[in-house]
């Protein structure tokens, strides 16, 4: 606690400080709170009474001369207060410190502050006339004092403000900019919103509708101008036989639609359009042989039925082998698949995946749910960013021979191969099933010498690890295409080249 005290009394300290015990007669106590700082300099004066003699406040000290008239008697100690020196004050404690005590520093030349806590700062004192000194307290506290009001105006005008501000937002004010203020929104070229805004009048939801009521919804585009639509098999699988199929465009204009063909194997299916209006515009086809690893892409589709629902992504992965099936048979679909993390869920099917110029690259067909394995329409797990789609080349070269014949075309080797996922290859099966050989006589295998119980490990530089990878490969090529395949026949490798046959139709 500082001694020099700036005539503001001590929290703990009584209101009225201890007058000093025995005080000499006629000697007038210092105004209440007051610290008479000229008594420092002066013995105290006395009307009427004799002087007294009081020792110095400390002993004497070598080099130091005692104070004389800074004496003071004893008074009681202030509670709580820290003890403390103060020569020539009153209302001190008014003993001088114990000899082990270091000496206090000696009295200033001149008076801090001015005393005065009876009636206000800078009041003179009651004990007598006294010499006339400029007092610092009071500019001090005239400083204080503008600080004070300066406080109070700016807490003023602060709550003055913020309360405008309230009367402001109650009053229906505000101080916001209008979006019709800023300049004109300018998209680029290739942008998503570019992009999707020309693709969308080019993709419809379609809704497919059995006999017995049951159906769903999946998605599908605009394949030519005389109103074929591109799109999956499972998506207009329950309808194909006598159901409903209605095409809905993005401006909400319903059309009837009939199935064309379809192929199970490759899960493309082609439909058309019963009285298809003008103006078709058909999407352009890009070439997803070219496509790379990290590509942007975006994907369209009725997610949940969720019609015109556009999501972003890149390619993740190529060449993907994928088994896919509705759960309801044990016919799966399989490709060699575009992996992308674009968004794709439940009625995304038979959508574009579009690259950044806004060309179709991908048909989407299937997700990977999070419980694992692949799923079509039937999965209803949401997306967990593994989709994927069957490349446009492939899905062209189907939808072809779906518009032309009405039935597909598969490449084939003339072998049974063991369906069992992962492992060192593809297994050539001791038997075909139902009796029939595993090795076609006189087909594509048995023309280049493989036998049953051979494995292939690679199809051109591919790796195989399984039946449904090497499947998936194969339905890449087309019927015609020379393949080099390696096998292990005893642990020994072996290369022969294939002459892929076909098959036509989905039953054999």
């Amino acid at each position: 606690m500082s001694t020099e005290n700036e005539g503001t009394a001590v929290p703990s300290a009584p209101s009225v400080p201890p007058v000093p015990v025995a005080a000499p007669e006629g000697t007038p106590a210092s105004a209440p709170g007051e610290f008479t700082h000229d008594q420092r300099h002066q013995p105290p004066r006395h009307q009427g009474a004799p002087q007294q003699q009081t020792p110095p406040p400390y002993p004497e000290q070598p080099g130091r001369a005692s104070e004389p008239g800074q004496g003071a008697e004893p008074t009681t100690q202030l509670p709580g207060a820290v003890p403390a020196y103060l020569p020539g004050t009153a209302g001190s404690t008014g003993s001088a410190p114990d000899a082990g005590w270091p000496p206090p520093p000696p009295p200033p030349s001149q008076p801090h502050y001015g005393g005065g806590g009876g009636g206000g700062w800078g009041e003179p004192s009651p004990s007598g006339p006294q010499p006339s000194r400029k007092r610092p307290g009071g500019l001090i506290a005239a400083v204080l004092a503008a600080a004070l009001v300066a406080g109070v105006v700016g807490g003023g005008i602060g709550y003055w403000a913020a309360d405008s501000n309230n009367d402001d937002s109650v009053s229906g004010g505000s101080t916001t900019v209008s979006a019709a203020d800023a300049p004109a929104l300018k998209r680029e070229a290739g942008s998503t919103a570019a992009v999707a805004g020309k693709a969308l009048p080019s993709v419809v939801t379609i809704t497919a509708q059995a006999q017995g009521g049951d159906g769903g919804t999946g998605t599908g585009f605009i394949y030519d101008k005389q109103g074929h639509i591109l799109t999956n098999n499972h998506v207009v699988a329950s309808a194909a036989d006598g159901g409903d199929l209605t095409a809905t465009f993005s401006n909400g204009k319903e059309y009837a639609a009939e199935v064309v063909g379809r192929a199970e194997g490759y899960d493309v299916a082609v439909v058309k359009l019963k009285a298809p209006p003008s103006g078709l515009k058909p999407l352009a086809l890009g070439n997803s042989d070219q496509v790379a690893v990290g590509d942007s892409t975006i994907a369209i589709g009725a997610p949940f039925g969720l019609s015109n629902t556009v999501t972003t992504g890149i390619i993740s992965a190529k060449n993907r082998p994928v088994a896919s099936g509705d759960g309801s048979s044990d016919k799966n679909s399989y490709m060699s698949a575009l992996q992308t993390d674009a968004s794709i869920n439940p009625g995304n099917s038979g959508g574009p995946l579009l690259d950044a110029r806004g060309a179709v690259i991908g048909m989407n067909s299937a997700i990977q749910p999070s419980g694992g394995g692949g799923g079509g329409g039937g999965a209803q797990s949401g997306s967990v960013g593994l989709g994927f789609a069957i490349p446009i080349n492939q899905a062209k070269t189907v939808a072809g021979e779906l518009i032309k014949t009405g039935q597909p075309v598969y490449p084939v080797i003339g072998a049974t191969v063991s369906m069992s996922e992962g492992g060192d290859g593809a297994t050539i099966s001791g038997d075909g099933g139902g009796g029939t050989p595993a090795v076609t006589p006189d087909g594509p295998a048995a023309k280049a010498g493989l036998k049953s119980g051979d494995v292939i490990t690679k199809f051109n530089d591919v790796p195989i690890d399984s039946g449904p990878t090497l499947i998936s490969e194969i339905w890449t090529h087309k019927p015609g295409d020379k393949i080099k395949i390696t096998y292990t026949r005893g642990g020994k490798e072996s290369q022969v080249d294939v002459t892929l046959g076909e098959r036509k139709g989905d039953t054999q």
